[in-house]
């Protein structure tokens, strides 16, 4: 099993990057997709996640709603972050995870890509 994210960098404030993170060694189709930002000196936090349907999960405190967007191609097994109007606090190093659901239907994301370092200079 592996996960491996791309397309981060360095980019301006206001800028945009899609990062992508291809899949192997899982049925794709029926895993639910998340991606996670680690900030330097903090927790790593989910930014963004999707049902295997294809349904977004709603976060109360989304810190990326309305600039960020997830999206999968089950048929390549890569999930996507798109990412507009960049912010410095942005900066952080990104994951994207995989997992299948506990009993009460929660996904469980237990499969971990190395990350990839996406850089918002103001």
């Amino acid at each position: 099993v592996q996960l491996v994210e791309s397309g981060g960098g360095l980019v301006q404030t206001g800028g945009s990057l899609r990062l992508s993170c291809a899949a192997s060694g899982i049925t794709f189709s029926t895993f639910a997709l998340a991606w996670f930002r680690q900030r330097p000196g903090e927790e790593r936090e989910i930014v963004a996640a999707m049902h295997w349907s294809g349904d977004i999960y709603d976060y109360a405190d989304d810190p990326v709603r309305g600039r960020f967007t997830i999206s999968r191609d089950n048929a390549k097994s890569i999930v996507y972050l798109q990412m507009n109007s960049l912010k410095p606090e942005d900066t952080a190093v990104y994951y994207c995870a995989a997992g299948r659901y506990d009993d009460y239907g929660a996904p469980v994301f237990d499969l971990w890509g190395h990350g990839t370092q996406v850089t918002v200079s103001s």
